[in-house]
């Protein structure tokens, strides 16, 4: 059986993204990109261990407003906020509701489109990894979809030390969960906790 794992960076109020996003601010207005994600890009050394983690995956699931910021249908030029070479280096299962071939990208990453849900996305996933790691990349919806459909073995917060008052919030429908906390470490931009997901 597959390991399923979830980093995702969090305000201490509980969104992952701002309000207002848009294709020159991913994470909404207000900076909330530099806010959540501050501790990746200004202090790396500090967060490592964090940082490798995240994509050691043998594969990944992500929503399509992680991918992009189109809703309607594709954009066949666009291929991720990433550049040609993706830091995923694996299969990357994509939910959408519009179908689209898939996009191979240097580094081994191929982003495959996944029409049929959490539940196909996963077994897609499984298929590619076996007994290995998948990992939920996000955003808020795909990981509260997969927290409720208990798909998910071992959350990972990155907890930023700000309020962004409003946007997508983690939890948001999720039904009551048993949390048991696996390790936690502080550096100076973010607090990491690490919880296994009770079933």
């Amino acid at each position: 059986m597959a390991y399923v794992t979830c980093d995702i960076a969090v305000s201490v109020d509980g969104f992952v993204a701002g309000p207002d996003q848009t294709l020159e601010q991913p994470l909404g207005g207000r900076g909330a990109e530099r806010l959540l994600h501050g501790w990746m890009f200004d202090t790396p050394e500090e967060n490592t261990a964090e940082l490798a983690a995240i994509t050691a995956a043998d594969a990944f699931i992500m929503g399509r407003n992680m991918f992009g910021p189109g809703r309607g249908d594709w954009d066949p030029e666009w291929t991720g906020w990433w550049g040609e070479d993706p830091p995923y280096h694996k299969p990357v299962f994509v939910l959408t509701h519009h179908p689209r071939e898939d996009v191979p990208m240097l580094g081994g990453t191929t982003f495959s489109f996944v029409t049929g849900g959490v539940h196909e996305a996963f077994k897609r996933a499984q298929e590619a990894t076996g007994d290995g790691r998948i990992a939920i990349a996000g955003g808020a919806s795909t990981v509260n979809q997969f927290l409720t459909a208990g798909l998910i073995d071992e959350l990972r917060l990155h907890i930023a030390p700000v309020t962004l008052g409003a946007g997508e919030r983690l939890f948001d429908g999720v039904p009551p969960l048993r949390l048991e906390q696996v390790s936690g470490r502080s550096a100076s931009l973010v607090t990491h906790v690490t919880y296994r997901v009770g079933r």
